[in-house]
């Protein structure tokens, strides 16, 4: 053994003894074999040891746990509860002084339970790293009164029972919470006489020294203690003056209860996010006529619109749509028979023919297989899936977050809101993979008879588009226009056409999917509009392409910068200014407008077709923050409730377990920017019954079944053990936070809480991803097994 190791073993056996009177006897008996070098050593750091000791421990800023004022010897020292007691300890082994001795085991004692802490941590983590807490989006109720954490000494009464000491934790004119006992022994079904016994001298009310009547509402279990939460039962004009007066008085004194301020700015600062990547063309049903009358943009969705626009600039989604169809869904939404539609486009001499069918149109024809077959094989083969939701009208419109605010739109927008009774989803399902799947199938019939699903053509668009108030990021107006736009790019020439313009942009639909490199100028030029010119070519001018969406078939384009004019530009001012009346502007503006979308938005955040989730940045990498549920049934996040020990958590682990997270989201993300289309994996999973009607959860991603048969294979062994689903997760990049759109709800935090609004900020800008995940299980089972699902 080494001397070190010696002498570590010494001075702890002869510690207890530094400041007995028979301490050099024992010295001399322990070290009486070693040499007097080494006994001078020891001898030397035991008198180190036993020296007084000045230094204060503050551990404030050293614990995880909260510290308290410990005074010892007339020295105050700020200690967690460990320390204290780490610190009593080593005291007495010093005869009661506190030496440097005391003072290096009490910080010793302090690493080790931290380490020992962070190590159970990381394990703990490491466990539950996709145990996800869920945060509900698109219920959000504001207090029509202020309510102020204000703790106060309370008297609570209750005829025939003992009266109880407690105190408030939060209060407002109608309403408070207070913490008792949880041996109070009071009749939780009665009325409470509460008496304020600690107000100031200049609020000695006889009203409140005879106390104040409330009733329980909810109770919350906290250790040995409960809080209830109390409404006010005494109806008193008097009483309620003084009570604001009360709350107004001390303000400022003590802190705003801003909790739910917080959490509900935190949703919407979440749905800023989340919106611009909102792959789901929200329609909107009126009640009165049962038509689609408006529409809901995003730059996600704005592909399914383009897809169902004409040649004459015309959309024909009421005619896809049609009353028949939409009633046959909403009298069984829960139907794949009645929410899948498949849908193909036909063009004979520049004009384009839409053909559309549900599964029930199709299962009621001998037509099914010619119209896979022949629909499949066109680029403009559709699989969309209808979701729905049926609009509580006894809920307000507007999200009105700040205590006292609002929380009614304009009259007008009110009165239009009202008129909506059902908000229909429309979400494209398709993938090559399945396109190809859905042609493979036989039929020797002759594609004519396929007219009895043609759609009749609208001569006028009957669905107005209002835009998300903070998706729409373009600087200048965005006008509908249609021509022809050719685009150059390493001898690889295309013609597309425009579905909008403003000065300096287009977006292009083309005819096919293409693969433009993003990296590169492209070229482009406009045959149509050059008689328009004069002596101004326009041809070869320079555009970057900042944005392919549905394989390169919708295209985003803006004019290179340069020094010089860039005369496509110079152009397309011209032209807009020229024919500003005729032209009809997309991004509207104006108070009704933004009202509106602002109300659209409402509604369609109440209950999403997909499930969402965040993606947060780390110090070191990315986690998963949140998971977005409704005020309504998910079935998507039940599924993963189940594990979780606790209320709305959620547990993941099945999707992103054995490193697919870090290698498939993270990545993805890391090289990916914002305006970029988002990317999707397929999931297939075995919900395997156990007893005691649990179930539990094999998950695989699709791409690791190699092939067709492999993949039926699962889905049949899925439907012997328990049942089978499908589920589809969209990973995009978000932006910048949208911090003008939560603007009011931030000031009034940092006016109360101003550590709050820097952690509500903290948390937007560390969200760098969004995700949602979708069941399509029944189109799977349609596309693979062909089972006429009902």
């Amino acid at each position: 053994m080494s001397f070190d190791q010696v002498k570590a073993h010494l001075i702890e056996q002869l510690k207890p003894f530094l400041m007995e009177d028979d301490f050099e006897d024992l010295f001399e008996q322990l070290t009486a074999d070693e040499n007097s070098t080494d006994r001078f050593l020891l001898k030397m750091e035991l008198n180190r040891l036993s020296t007084k000791c000045n230094r204060v421990i503050d551990l404030r800023d050293k614990s995880n746990l909260p510290c308290s004022t410990f005074v010892f010897d007339k020295q105050t020292h700020f200690l967690d509860e460990p320390a204290i007691a780490s610190f009593k300890a080593a005291v007495s082994r010093y005869k009661n002084l506190y030496t440097l001795g005391a003072y290096e085991e009490v910080m010793a004692e302090h690493k080790r339970r931290l380490q020992t802490v962070q190590v159970e941590g990381i394990k703990e983590s490491v466990k539950d790293e996709f145990i996800i807490p869920g945060i509900v989006l698109g219920t959000y109720y504001n207090r029509s009164e202020e309510r102020m954490n204000y703790s106060v000494h309370i008297t609570v009464s209750q005829i025939g029972k003992i009266d109880v000491e407690g105190s408030t934790l939060d209060l407002s004119v109608n309403g408070a919470r207070i913490r008792l006992s949880a041996k109070h022994g009071l009749d939780t079904r009665k009325p409470l006489l509460i008496k304020l016994t600690e107000l100031s001298d200049e609020y000695y009310y006889e009203d409140l020294q005879q106390g104040i009547e409330y009733q329980i509402i909810d109770i919350e279990e906290d250790n040995d203690a409960h809080i209830l939460r109390l409404k006010r039962n005494t109806i008193s004009e008097p009483l309620s003056k003084l009570l604001a007066k009360l709350i107004r008085d001390y303000k400022y004194r003590y802190k705003v209860d801003v909790n739910e301020v917080f959490s509900n700015t935190l949703g919407l600062g979440y749905e800023s996010h989340l919106l611009p990547h909102l792959r789901h063309l929200p329609l909107f049903l009126n009640g009165t006529n049962n038509q689609l009358t408006h529409a809901l943009l995003s730059p996600e969705n704005q592909a399914i619109k383009s897809y169902f626009t004409d040649e004459n600039d015309v959309c024909q989604l009421s005619h896809t749509l049609t009353e028949a169809r939409l009633e046959r869904h909403l009298a069984e939404p829960n139907a794949p028979q009645h929410h899948l539609l498949y849908c193909f486009t036909h063009q004979v001499k520049h004009t384009t023919y839409f053909y559309s069918a549900t599964l029930y149109e199709l299962n009621n024809h001998s037509l099914k297989n010619l119209f896979f077959k022949f629909g499949a094989k066109k680029n403009s083969w559709r699989v969309f899936k209808l979701s729905s939701i049926v609009i509580d009208k006894l809920r307000g419109y507007k999200a009105a977050i700040i205590p006292g605010d609002d929380s009614h739109y304009s009259p007008l927008v009110e009165q239009q809101l009202a008129l909506y009774e059902h908000v229909i989803y429309l979400s494209d399902l398709t993938t090559e993979e399945g396109r190809v799947r859905y042609q493979n199938v036989q039929s020797q019939a002759t594609p004519n008879l396929l007219k009895v699903f043609a759609q009749k053509k609208a001569s006028i668009s009957h669905i107005k588009f209002a835009t998300l108030a903070f998706a729409e990021r373009r600087q200048e107006p965005r006008y509908s226009f249609k021509t022809e736009i050719s685009i150059q790019q390493d001898g690889q020439s295309i013609v597309g056409h425009s579905q909008d313009i403003s000065t300096k942009g287009f977006q292009v639909i083309m005819p096919s999917p293409s693969s433009f490199n993003g990296e590169k100028l492209v070229w482009l030029g406009f045959p149509k509009l050059q008689s328009l010119a004069g002596k101004t070519q326009l041809h070869n001018l320079p555009y970057k392409l900042v944005m392919q969406r549905n394989n390169g078939q919708q295209l985003h384009l803006v004019a290179a910068q340069s020094k010089e004019a860039h005369t496509g530009v110079t152009f397309m001012n011209r032209l807009i200014i020229h024919n500003e009346e005729k032209l009809k502007q997309l991004s509207e503006s104006g108070e009704r407008t933004s009202e509106l979308s602002d109300g659209l938005k409402n509604l369609v955040m109440r209950k999403l077709p997909a499930t969402p989730f965040f993606i947060e940045k780390t110090q070191k990498s990315a986690k998963i923050s949140a998971i977005a549920i409704s005020s309504e049934r998910d079935p998507v996040a039940e599924l993963f409730a189940a594990n979780s020990k606790e209320s709305l958590t959620y547990d993941l682990t099945p999707l992103f377990e054995n490193g697919f997270f870090k290698k498939h989201i993270i990545d993805f993300i890391r090289r990916t920017r914002s305006h970029q289309e988002m990317m999707h994996v397929d999931f297939y999973l075995h919900l395997i019954r156990r007893s005691r009607g649990t179930f539990g959860l094999k998950c695989v991603t699709k791409d690791s079944l190699t092939s067709q048969s492999e993949q039926i294979d699962f889905i049949k062994t899925g439907q012997q053990v328990g049942r089978f689903v499908a589920l589809r997760m969209f990973v995009g990049v978000t932006g910048k936070p949208d911090l003008k759109y939560i603007q009011q709800e931030r000031k009034y935090i940092s006016q109360h809480a101003a550590h709050k609004a820097k952690q509500l900020e903290e948390k937007l800008w560390y969200t760098i991803g969004v995700g949602e995940i979708m069941d399509i299980t029944a189109e799977v089972l349609h596309r693979d097994l062909g089972t006429n699902i009902s």
